[in-house]
């Protein structure tokens, strides 16, 4: 069976951002029926209805069960999937900053993953066939729609793409708690080219590509447990990566 062509985005940030960023096609939209005066959801209806897109009123069970999930915060909109790019798109001369997340396997990481690095300015992001979860609406509730502007590839495994990014001069800087170079030690000139790996919590990055790695990072820790999560840490490591870039301007 064809894999289906449509699916429920669901949450207002959702909604509102898929609308904003305007890259999907939208078929319909629900909305709850017992909360259509707030201010949010009356926004969203007005949105709606100005681009032409049909809204029915329905229950909280109706739209529980449209989008399986009774987090949608009174909001299901019926668009096409996620609209991934072609892997070799997001090789260009103007972007210094790639991120792959290998073996990242919890959607929830993925989401608050893609959100952070939508703030820090790694827009270009590449998710391997296996291992890693779709763009799901529920990893875009979870990055509060920010995967909606970001650019995503989803057609090579890790390896292919970490070996691309290296014959094309990127740096690649594979997150691991057992990292023997320290985050805060990096430095590098504003222009350098760098792809950051992040593993999940599990598995974590892949042998070959910590051995095709320039530099295996850790983030020195205080506290009693040993590890941060997977999605904290990422954020953690590309808000430091983004600061020293400016720094070094």
């Amino acid at each position: 069976m064809a894999p289906s062509s449509k699916e429920f985005l669901y949450g207002l940030n959702s909604c509102f951002e898929a609308l904003r960023a305007d890259r999907r096609k939208f078929y319909d939209a629900y909305i709850n029926e017992t909360t259509r005066d707030s201010a949010r959801l009356q926004k969203l209806a007005g949105l709606l209805e100005k681009r032409g897109i049909p809204v029915s009123f329905v229950s909280k069970g109706r739209l529980n069960q449209l989008c399986g999930s009774d987090e949608n915060q009174g909001a299901v909109i019926r668009s096409s999937t996620y609209p991934y790019v072609p892997w070799e798109s997001l090789f260009t001369e103007e972007r210094k900053r790639l991120l792959l997340l290998d073996n990242v396997e919890d959607p929830h990481n993925v989401g608050a993953i893609l959100r952070s690095a939508e703030i820090f300015g790694f827009d270009a992001v590449f998710l391997p066939m296996k291992g890693v979860p779709d763009v799901y609406p529920s990893v875009v509730k979870v990055s509060a729609g920010a995967a909606e502007f970001m650019h995503i590839a989803r057609d090579r495994d890790s390896n292919r793409y970490a070996r691309e990014a290296k014959d094309r001069g990127y740096k690649l800087l594979s997150l691991d708690a057992e990292g023997k170079t320290l985050l805060d030690s990096l430095g590098g000139a504003p222009e350098e080219k760098i792809m950051l790996v992040v593993g999940g919590e599990d598995r974590g990055v892949g042998q070959f590509i910590l051995n095709l790695s320039d530099a295996i990072v850790s983030i020195e820790q205080c506290g009693h447990v040993n590890s941060l999560n997977a999605s904290v840490a990422a954020g953690i490591a590309m808000h430091s990566l983004r600061i020293r870039q400016e720094a070094a301007k």
